[in-house]
């Protein structure tokens, strides 16, 4: 699988300037997005997902960290495009903001788990950089559902699906699983399938 995933990866991955896509200046600086904690997900998370839903051969894992998601990506038999804003010994050592580029002629989907302070900036940005049909999936805290900017978004974009952990699963700061303890917050997985316009399914993992 990993050769697999090295050889068809070369198109992509192999030549940065070609591939990447500029859309456009964020509002936040690249300082200011490395400034924020970074927070692994448990892979129990992808794996819980993957019971549920089916997803293109191909993932781009937009804020890969670690590899935790993409690995078991990987492991499920998936080509996995991996790339983060800071490289952490996984994935493509080239830095990638995802707020500000995406892949040339992509036609997959898109899992992650983004930094929470820009979850609706990278929501939004996922289904402009993937094909009508094709899916974007966020594992996100529950209180994402919440706020004005969110509705007016959701009105317009709802998920198809959202998977609500009836318990908690771990995100851990730094990637330090064995430092953590706590399982304080509430997480689902928010499911978008590019241009349905219905109403979401909540449905219940873990």
């Amino acid at each position: 699988m990993n050769e697999q995933r090295e050889s068809g990866s070369k198109d992509w991955i192999g030549n940065q300037k070609s591939i990447y896509t500029t859309l456009g200046a964020s509002n936040h600086t690249d300082k200011e997005r490395q400034q924020h904690d970074y927070y692994a997900t448990e892979p129990k998370a992808m794996e819980l997902l993957l019971t549920e839903e089916s997803f293109h051969p191909v993932v781009w894992e937009c804020a890969c960290g670690e590899g935790h998601l993409s690995k078991v990506l990987e492991a499920n038999g998936f080509e996995v495009i991996s790339t983060d804003l800071i490289y952490r010994g996984f994935g493509d050592p080239e830095p990638l903001d995802f707020l500000k580029n995406t892949l040339e002629n992509f036609e997959g989907d898109i899992i992650t788990n983004p930094p929470y302070k820009y979850a609706l900036e990278f929501v939004e940005q996922a289904l402009n950089s993937v094909q009508p049909g094709r899916k974007v999936a966020m594992f996100l805290k529950l209180t994402f559902l919440e706020g004005q900017k969110r509705k007016d978004f959701f009105l317009h974009n709802p998920p198809k699906t959202i998977y609500v952990s009836s318990s908690r699963l771990m995100c851990a700061m730094n990637g330090e699983f064995e430092k953590c303890s706590s399982r304080a917050v509430a997480y689902a997985w928010f499911v978008w399938e590019k241009g349905f316009k219905g109403d979401p399914v909540i449905k219940w993992i873990n």
